[in-house]
């Protein structure tokens, strides 16, 4: 059997969301997968984003959600070929990892007929990745909320207003996340996790209403990560400040950056995008805009026919 997967870029945590919420962005991972007993392991062929990418096979995301799904279905398959290509930047908070995985586990399930269902790939896929806001979204498509729950983790969709726009500002440097994760600290106060929690439920309300005031608190006075990571960004305050200027509701990192993502109203979006691209020029840097009136949808399948040639696997009952 062979498959096809499409999977979109997301932005997660639009500052007080941290990993819970995430949208999907129109940048998009393809890739496909044909399975053949003529040779074993993982063989992956890389274009676009991803052709810098000098990784074994063990370590490409592509094939760790390969397997994961394949584990979470007690299959065992060794001998397949992943051709894929992607136009989300690597290492810019912009979710190339969780799609990655997300497409790993879908080409799993579509050429391997695991029936496993979508929300069943988006567990395996966030015990990955190790939060879900991101592979939520790039699953689901759409703005999402993912929350831990006493049986598990639960995705729920989340109304966006039809008057925002969300506008990423990517420079052409990376950003670590290891690192960016390993810079917030393993406590807070009581009052700033009262703080944090009032400003979630904001991004929520503001989110679906468009309301001004709630989206600035939201986007702008994060207390749970922005921070700590602020400084780890280049020009993040010149590039926050102007999109401010300019008529954002708000300007926030995405993920852990190095994109800075703005919400800004239909009106006012041409303006804000321009001053988010010309305060990074102001500090050397040509950034590249993306403008999203809509958000993406979610990962989408395409299921070859199988073929006559026998797929070998192995079940491995418990």
């Amino acid at each position: 059997m062979s498959a096809r997967v499409r999977v979109p870029a997301t932005s997660s945590n639009l500052g007080a969301g941290f990993d819970c919420i995430g949208i999907a962005i129109d940048r998009w991972l393809t890739a496909s997968t044909t399975l053949s007993g003529s040779h074993s392991g993982i063989t992956i062929y890389r274009g676009g984003q991803l052709a810098a990418l000098a990784l074994p096979p063990e370590e490409d995301l592509l094939a760790v959600g390969f397997r994961a799904a394949c584990r979470a279905a007690g299959v065992n398959h060794e001998g397949i070929a992943i051709d894929a290509t992607s136009e989300i930047p690597v290492g810019r908070g912009l979710g190339s990892s969780a799609a990655a995985i997300v497409a790993g586990a879908l080409l799993a399930d579509a050429a391997l007929g695991l029936e496993l269902s979508r929300k069943r790939i988006v567990e395996i896929a966030a015990e990955v990745e190790g939060h879900g806001d991101n592979v939520a979204a790039a699953a689901y498509g759409g703005a999402v909320l993912s929350v831990q729950t006493p049986t598990g983790l639960r995705s729920a969709a989340l109304a966006v207003s039809p008057d925002l726009v969300f506008l990423l500002a990517v420079p052409p440097f990376p950003s670590d996340t290891r690192a960016a994760r390993a810079a917030l600290p393993a406590v807070l106060p009581h009052a700033e996790a009262v703080l944090a929690a009032s400003r979630a439920a904001a991004l929520v309300q503001g989110l679906a209403t468009g309301d001004r005031e709630l989206l600035a608190t939201a986007l702008n006075n994060d207390v749970l990560h922005v921070p700590y990571r602020r400084s780890r960004i280049p020009g993040y305050d010149v590039v926050v400040t102007a999109a401010q200027a300019a008529g954002a509701y708000g300007a926030t990192l995405s993920g852990a950056g190095s994109a800075i993502l703005a919400i800004a109203s239909r009106d006012q979006a041409s303006a804000v995008g321009a001053a988010l691209l010309a305060a990074w020029r102001e500090t050397g840097v040509e950034a590249e805009l993306i403008r999203c009136s809509h958000l993406a949808g979610g990962a989408a399948v395409d299921h070859a026919p199988r073929t006559t040639h026998h797929v070998p696997r192995t079940i491995h009952h418990a």
